[in-house]
C-alpha cells in the first residue's frame, strides 16, 4: 500500500506549479477585481497540452487517470490560481467523459480533438431553477422536428456559458408523465450553443468573477440528430459517468485551495512580530493552522482513493461523494483559519486569503450539497433507509 504519488503523478504536479508560477497572485487579483475570462491561463494550458490528461490518446489525449487528474487540478488550486483556475478549466477535463464511453466513433473525432486542442470550450446544463438536484424532474425540453431538436427552457448555474462554443445538456425527450421511470426520457446531447436561440445572463456571484456562471434560455435552439449523445431517453444513465470523475476533481480542487491558504497563512505567521515575536510562535495560532494541515492531508488521502478506485472501474459513489464533503469542510477550515491568522489584514484583498476563502464556499455548494452527500453515505455505506 503506497501513499505517495507515483513518480509520474509527482511530475505531473511538479510541471503545473511550475507553469502556473507565471500566473501569480497579482494575476488571479486582478481578475477577481475586473473579470474577464482568463484565457491567458487557459490558453497556456492547452498549449502544454494538460487539457486532455484524462482523455484517449487517439483523440490528442494523455490517456491518463482521474487520479492524475486529480493531482494536477490540485496543483493549479494550490498555485494560487484556487478556483478561479481550475473552473476555467474544469469541465474540459471531466465533461466529455460520456461522450468517450458512449459517442460514436465519429462523434469522438469530431468532439474530443478541439476541446483537447483548447479550439473550442465547452459548458454543462444540467441544472435547473425550479429542480434543484431532483434530475429526474428537469423540464427543459427536447422536441423532435425533422431530422433533429429544438431545445425550450431554461437551465441556471451554467458555469463558463459566455464563452462556450459548445454545451452538453440533458433535456426530457419524453414527457415524465409518460415513461415508466423517472429517469427514463431523459436524453444528453454535446453541441453548438448557437446563441442566436439562447440567451445566457451572467449572474453577480460572490467569487470567481473571472469565470462566468449563467442563466441559460433556450428558443427552440435547433440541435441535429447526430450530437445526441447514445440513444434517445438513457441520458440520465449516461450522465452518471460523470458525476463521480466531477466529486472527485471537486475534492480535490478544495484541497489544493486549502493549502493555498494554508501556506500563505504560515508564510505570515513567521513574518509578522507582535509583543517580540513572531506570532507562529504562539500556540493559539500554531495549533489551528497544525489542525488545518492534519485535515488536508486526511481529506487528500480520500481523493486519492476515491480516484483510484474510479481508474480500476470499482464502484466508488461512497468515496466520491465523502471525498468531496471531507475536503470541502477541510478546504473551508483552512481558508477560515488563514484569514483569522492573519487578523485584519485577512480581510485585506492584498493578502489574498479572503479570495480563498470566498472561492472555497464553492466545493461546500456545487456540484452536489453536504447534505446530500451525507445522505449517499448513510444510505449505501451504513446501510441507512433513503431519507429523500
Amino acid at each position: 500500500m503506497a501513499f505517495d504519488l507515483s513518480p509520474q503523478q509527482q511530475e505531473i504536479r511538479d510541471a503545473i506549479l511550475r507553469l502556473s508560477a507565471d500566473f501569480g497572485d497579482e494575476y488571479w487579483l486582478k481578475k477577481d477585481r475586473e473579470g474577464g475570462y482568463p484565457e491567458e491561463y487557459y490558453r497556456a494550458m492547452a498549449d502544454a497540452g494538460w487539457l486532455g490528461i484524462a482523455m484517449p490518446e487517439a483523440y490528442g489525449g494523455a490517456g491518463l487517470g482521474i487520479a492524475e487528474a486529480a493531482v494536477m487540478m490540485q496543483a493549479v488550486a494550490e498555485s494560487g490560481a484556487a478556483f478561479s483556475g481550475a473552473s476555467a478549466l474544469h469541465m474540459n477535463i471531466f465533461g466529455l467523459n460520456p461522450v468517450v464511453v458512449f459517442g460514436t466513433e465519429e462523434q469522438k473525432q469530431r468532439f474530443l480533438v478541439p476541446l483537447i486542442q483548447g479550439r473550442e470550450k465547452a459548458c454543462f446544463a444540467v441544472t435547473e431553477p425550479n429542480t434543484g438536484l431532483d434530475t429526474t424532474k428537469l423540464k427543459v425540453r427536447a422536441v423532435r422536428d425533422g431530422k433533429g431538436y429544438k431545445i425550450h427552457g431554461q437551465k441556471i448555474w451554467i458555469s463558463t456559458a459566455q464563452v462556450a462554443d459548445r454545451v452538453l445538456l440533458l433535456a426530457r425527450t419524453t414527457p415524465l408523465e409518460e415513461v415508466k421511470k423517472p429517469t427514463q426520457g431523459l436524453s444528453l446531447f454535446y453541441t453548438k450553443l448557437d446563441m442566436r436561440y439562447a440567451e445566457a445572463r451572467e449572474i453577480d456571484k460572490m467569487g470567481r468573477k473571472c469565470v462566468d456562471t449563467n442563466q441559460l434560455f433556450f428558443d427552440g435552439m435547433p440541435v441535429p440528430e447526430e450530437d445526441r449523445i447514445g440513444e434517445e431517453g438513457r441520458g440520465f444513465e449516461y450522465i452518471l459517468h460523470g458525476m463521480n470523475p466531477e466529486r472527485i476533481l471537486i475534492a480535490a480542487e478544495a484541497v489544493g485551495t486549502g493549502r493555498a491558504a494554508l501556506t500563505r497563512a504560515t508564510r505570515y505567521a513567521k513574518e509578522r512580530v507582535v509583543f517580540g515575536r513572531p506570532i507562529g510562535q504562539n500556540q493559539g495560532i500554531q495549533h489551528p493552522l497544525a489542525k488545518a494541515w492534519i485535515a488536508l492531508e486526511a481529506a487528500n488521502l480520500l481523493v486519492l482513493k476515491a480516484a483510484a478506485m474510479y481508474d480500476a472501474g470499482q464502484p466508488c459513489g461512497v468515496e466520491a461523494n465523502a471525498a468531496k464533503y471531507y475536503a470541502a469542510e477541510a478546504g473551508f477550515e483552512a481558508c477560515e483559519t488563514a484569514v483569522l491568522a492573519h487578523g485584519g489584514m485577512g480581510y485585506a484583498k492584498e493578502f489574498h486569503v479572503e479570495r480563498f476563502m470566498r472561492e472555497i464556499m464553492i466545493a461546500r455548494i456545487a456540484p452536489v450539497s453536504r447534505e446530500l452527500a451525507l445522505c449517499h453515505v448513510a444510505e449505501k455505506a451504513l446501510g441507512l433507509p433513503k431519507s429523500y
